[in-house]
């Protein structure tokens, strides 16, 4: 009887208080977006929208995410199969070498390709100089095209599915492959009956993953002239001027990724995928001999060359042509407003993420689990619509306050949150908080209760226990939450665009103004800066992947 009077003290805890908070703010941009699906808006614009692209909204974004799906789990499987199960030159770097790309935002892939393989880039101008042809005389593809499109996300993102298969391979194929060769199975029937099904959450894991990074994308669409939902709610909200119509393109693009995530919910139906073997050695690799081994080798080079080798050689190479004029004032001006966005976010989010994370342990109950369940949705959420969804709700609490600012002490103070970095900051923690709290909460999640039982016997509080006992041992999961939140801040370009101040330019807003503007050359320094930033964590997880299993 005692216990259950305390557990409504316990759902009252002010940790508690501050995960409902804080899941209702991050909730309450996503609720605005969805409020407006039955609003009236402008029948002109839906009438406009109707008859001239919204068919191709839809069309383009289903070929482009059934294309995009299908590239990456080809692309990735492949290359975690081989570097999993067989010995190849190269091999060893290949291993960690695979995941680079993730650091190649997939807007500045499109502008580093399209320079390279326009009509008077580097590529076409050596073959007419080398085979003496003119224009009619061959065909090339052209890049900004909806295939060029599916070309970047796919050696962009194919690393979603390489890592989280290759984990799978590792973690389970190993034993079961030795019990089906036992039973007459050889290399390929062993693969697709044993190990595709047991890393078949994997890959689907990651391909919802590659797919919800596509539906969120911006700045390769809009370069290459592809219109998707994306598009279109910026098109709605900048150059028709309605609001109410680009929030429900938003709400339609936030009811397709969650029916995308029900989907590959869905998809497991009641399977599971165990592996009781008990043994998880690492595979020393088949051998694969002669050409078939350097045939590995190529494979694996491929993406990794289009994804990272060949597009930063050629951004250090257009950076490096009449540098003082790239890196000059505006630069490190743009530089400082980058690293002040994402420094802010990345402790805010991981002060966020701690209080989270510990509330849950402490409380233990449905409530506070479901609570950090839902403040991980937000990065499901493309930064587009988290842009809508939280310029509504912001906005008309700006008009509010500037009222009663005028009402009690004259003047117009202009614009409070939305005038200045505050709301562009709140839709990075709507977006990226999840990040921070999944590293927080694995890494809380490995310290053993019995530490928190010791410093209660000690006479420490939970407050003390968290600053003298967790967070110590928390240093370096914090430093990597952090981290993880600001690299996806710097390429965050979706809600910069629409959120920053006037005349507050980003690394990734002023890459994508002058790519826009065919500066290609002026824009290599700011992308190369994005990509330099976004190393930080995959040099991390690469010699964490290379020493795996080791």
């Amino acid at each position: 009887m005692t216990r259950s009077r305390l557990n409504p003290l316990r759902l009252a805890s002010p940790l508690l208080v501050v995960s409902a908070t804080v899941a209702a703010l991050v909730g309450l941009p996503v609720l605005s977006v969805l409020a407006n699906i039955f609003s009236g808006g402008t029948g002109a614009t839906w009438s406009h929208l109707a008859a001239t692209v919204l068919p191709s909204y839809v069309g383009n974004t289903l070929v482009l995410c059934l294309a995009v799906g299908l590239g990456v789990m080809a692309v990735g499987v492949a290359t975690a199969w081989l570097t999993t199960m067989h010995s190849f030159p190269g091999r060893r770097v290949f291993e960690w070498a695979l995941v680079l790309p993730l650091a190649m935002p997939a807007y500045v892939l499109a502008y580093v390709y399209t320079d390279f393989l326009q009509f008077v880039g580097p590529l076409q101008s050596f073959l007419r100089e080398s085979f003496g042809w003119s224009k009619a005389d061959y065909w090339f593809p052209e890049v900004r095209s909806l295939g060029g499109a599916v070309s970047m996300f796919i050696f962009v993102l194919y690393p979603y599915v390489y890592l989280l298969t290759r984990a799978a391979f590792l973690e389970r194929a190993s034993g079961m492959l030795e019990a089906s060769r036992t039973l007459g199975l050889g290399p390929w029937r062993g693969f697709f009956r044993v190990s595709l099904p047991l890393a078949r959450p994997a890959i689907a894991a990651g391909t919802a993953l590659a797919l919800m990074e596509t539906l969120a994308d911006y700045g390769t669409v809009s370069y290459f002239g592809v219109q998707t939902f994306t598009t279109g709610i910026y098109r709605a909200w900048f150059s028709l001027g309605d609001r109410i119509a680009a929030a429900q393109l938003a709400a339609a693009l936030l009811l397709f990724v969650m029916l995308l995530l029900l989907i590959e919910r869905g998809s497991r139906g009641r399977s599971r995928f165990h592996d009781t073997t008990g043994r998880h050695r690492q595979r020393a690799g088949r051998p694969l001999p002669g050409w078939l081994g350097w045939l590995a080798s190529a494979l694996c080079a491929l993406p990794l060359t289009i994804g990272f080798l060949l597009p930063a050689y050629l951004l250090l190479r257009l950076a490096l042509a009449d540098g003082q004029a790239r890196f000059g004032e505006h630069f490190f001006g743009m530089v400082r407003n980058s690293f002040l966005l994402a420094g802010l976010t990345a402790v805010i989010a991981v002060a966020l993420a701690v209080l989270l994370a510990y509330g849950a342990r402490l409380s233990r109950g449905f409530v506070a689990r479901t609570l950090n369940r839902l403040v991980g949705l937000g990065y499901a959420v493309p930064g587009s619509v988290i842009a809508v969804g939280v310029l509504i709700p912001v906005s008309r609490l700006d008009i509010w306050l500037a009222g009663q600012w005028q009402e009690w002490f004259g003047g117009n103070p202009g614009l409070l949150i939305t005038g200045g970095i505050a709301a562009l900051i709140y839709a990075y923690l709507v977006r990226f908080l999840a990040v921070a709290l999944q590293a927080v909460s694995t890494s809380l999640a490995k310290i053993t209760t019995n530490m928190d039982d010791a410093a209660r016997s000690l006479g420490l509080g939970q407050a003390a226990t968290l600053r003298r006992v967790h967070l110590p041992i928390l240093r370096s999961s914090l430093f990597t939450a952090g981290l993880l939140v600001f690299v996806d801040v710097m390429k965050e370009l979706p809600a910069t665009l629409v959120m920053r101040p006037f005349d507050f330019d980003t690394l990734a807003t002023q890459a994508y103004t002058l790519a826009s503007d065919e500066r290609l050359a002026e824009a290599a320094s700011a992308s190369l800066a994005i990509v330099a930033v976004g190393l930080l964590p995959l040099i991390a997880l690469s010699r964490q992947i290379a020493r795996r299993r080791r």
